[in-house]
């Protein structure tokens, strides 16, 4: 008996809804107490979350291991600088904008990369990743290499709806909320079970008749738009943006993430973001060697979750 409750306590705490009520209810309180620290860090607490969703979808459901996710999360970015500077700042505009510019660059590169497996797929979409960094590093018109800053915040319906930190928190939750529902609709859909059935023995589903090549090519492309919008809203917190949102070490950051939370399970990655953003605000400000503290997390959640690294390393060898 004590077993199987422990057992519904786990699944609980697991459920994405319980990490983004969590954050909700630190957004609310923050703002009641008027703790402009704590909104701003429960909001890049929910970007980042839903970033590293994403990519916990490509990897945990579609056993896509890719090392350059870190690209649409920053076309995202770039999506909503460039558009301010020609006077688009509806946020109702930028945010598909975003989607669809991160999308419409996995297309083709992960038409190309999804030809190879195993540890060439993982290459291969690093170096797409930083194909696209040296790209918008040599864009002098938007900063190049030193990044440029927003002409101003977006707005909603005309009004300055994001120059509130309480507002654009609200938002990043409200898209976070509106991302693991529509994956968790996704994965339990028929393309959903595709997608893990491919995942697992990619040549029965073929001979089944499904096209697994379409059905990652699109599982890979959503998301990367997922992404795109993290970047997006990440653009709007920091009123700025540069060809280090790309970086390789970004896509490893997200992947710690995942790893964190566990790779099969599309909360785990909030968690994980949730857990990354704490240790690296609070560890950070008692020492500069912080990364040593996260390093011995993630060993030990690794060691617990022993199965879960055999699993993304088998994913890797294929």
């Amino acid at each position: 008996m004590t077993r199987a409750l422990a057992r519904r306590v786990a699944a609980l705490l697991l459920h994405p809804a319980t990490a983004i009520v969590g954050l909700a209810l630190a957004v609310a309180l923050a703002e009641a107490f008027g703790w402009n620290f704590a909104v701003t860090l429960a909001t890049r607490a929910a970007i980042l979350a839903l970033a590293a969703l994403s990519l916990s979808f490509v990897i945990g459901q579609g056993g896509m291991v890719s090392f350059g996710h870190a690209a649409p999360f920053g076309i995202g970015a770039y999506a909503v600088l460039i558009a301010g500077e020609y006077g688009i700042r509806e946020v109702s505009l930028l945010l598909p904008l975003a989607f669809l510019a991160a999308a419409a660059f996995a297309v083709p590169t992960g038409a190309l990369a999804l030809r190879t497996r195993g540890v060439y797929f993982i290459m291969i979409t690093l170096a797409f990743a930083q194909m696209a960094y040296f790209v918008f590093a040599a864009l002098s018109a938007f900063g190049g290499d030193d990044g440029m800053g927003l002409a101003g915040r977006a707005t909603f319906a005309g009004a300055r709806f994001l120059r509130s930190d309480g507002n654009l928190a609200w938002l990043s939750v409200g898209l976070l909320a509106a991302a693991a529902w529509v994956l968790h609709r996704v994965v339990a859909a028929r393309f959903g079970f595709v997608l893990r059935a491919a995942r697992d023995d990619e040549a029965r589903v073929s001979a089944l008749g499904f096209s697994v090549y379409r059905t990652r090519l699109v599982a890979y492309a959503l998301g990367a738009g997922i992404a795109g919008l993290a970047g997006a809203l990440l653009a709007e917190q920091t009123a700025f943006v540069s060809p280090a949102l790309m970086n390789w070490h970004r896509s490893g950051e997200l992947i710690v993430m995942v790893v964190l939370g566990g790779s099969g399970r599309l909360a785990g990655a909030v968690l994980g973001a949730i857990a990354v953003v704490l240790v690296e605000e609070f560890l950070g400000g008692v020492t500069e060697y912080w990364k040593l503290g996260l390093g011995l997390l993630i060993l030990a959640v690794v060691m617990s979750r022993a199965i879960d690294l055999r699993a993304l390393l088998a994913r890797i060898a294929r």
